[in-house]
């Protein structure tokens, strides 16, 4: 009786864990790269209460008997499939048709992520709108001499993750190549916020190549990749963990009024 109580509570925090993570994906259903997340249970160790016993000449063979003992989380995933596109005729909003990921350096450190609103800052740096500088394929930031900013008449990106940028009085244009990481694992990388992922043992290490090369997908201007949260998807999970929750609570309460008339029997 006092095993029922136990298993329901570890019910009542795994569905209480389902309902943090969907609350996550549907407060950045609007942000831009971002990646829900989505929760997996497994079961407790059960108690053995009989073993299994083959069969023999005068007997046949007998199951074992086991009792559960509630449930857990077992993982916590995040789902790296693509976001809609989503139009704003900005050239420099950018986002990858396919797999990979734009590379992005903040101090020493490396981040990877879908979001791909870039500008360039008053340096001549190519950085997205929290400033962490992008990379190129060989893993340095991207860059044009500021003196050339003020004389800037236009700028296109290509497929090829190319940003083409016209000069006023300068017949050839200046040309940034930008980098695209993949991974052998994506679903192994860390969420590091801001729409940022550092890559993990699991994941294994960035791979960066020019956009559409070595199953990395192209670049596609004038678009960012909205969130892949499915609004429909997540009020049913939503609906699904509330009645796990509630259902849980009830064997306790259930298992509380047992042990009551327990106690009435002393009487």
């Amino acid at each position: 009786m006092i095993r029922s109580m136990y298993s329901g509570i570890s019910g009542m925090k795994g569905f209480q864990t389902k309902l943090d993570v969907v609350g996550n994906n549907i407060a950045n259903v609007n942000t831009h790269g971002f990646k829900k997340g989505r929760v997996m249970f497994q079961d407790m160790v059960s108690q053995q209460v009989q073993g299994p016993m083959a069969a023999t000449p005068n007997r046949g063979g007998v199951n074992s008997k086991q009792i559960g003992s509630g449930s857990m989380v077992g993982a916590i995933d995040t789902v790296h499939t693509g976001g809609g596109n989503q139009y704003t005729g900005r050239e420099l909003d950018l986002a990858i048709n396919g797999d990979g990921y734009f590379a992005v350096q903040i101090g020493d450190d490396t981040f990877y992520t879908r979001a791909g609103n870039i500008y360039f800052d008053n340096e001549g740096n190519v950085v997205n709108s929290s400033g962490a500088y992008l990379l190129g394929p060989d893993g340095n930031r991207l860059q044009i001499d500021p003196a050339l900013l003020d004389d800037m008449e236009s700028t296109t990106v290509n497929k090829q993750g190319e940003i083409i940028v016209s000069i006023q009085g300068q017949e050839n244009p200046v040309t940034l190549q930008l980098g695209i990481a993949n991974f052998a694992n994506p679903e192994g990388l860390n969420s590091a916020g801001g729409s940022l992922f550092t890559a993990t043992p699991a994941s294994g290490p960035a791979n960066l190549v020019i956009p559409g090369t070595q199953g990395t997908g192209d670049i596609q201007s004038g678009y960012l990749e909205m969130s892949n949260v499915d609004l429909a998807d997540e009020f049913s999970e939503m609906i699904v963990a509330q009645r796990g929750f509630q259902a849980n609570s009830r064997i306790i309460t259930t298992s509380d009024e047992i042990l009551q008339e327990l106690v009435n029997l002393k009487r």
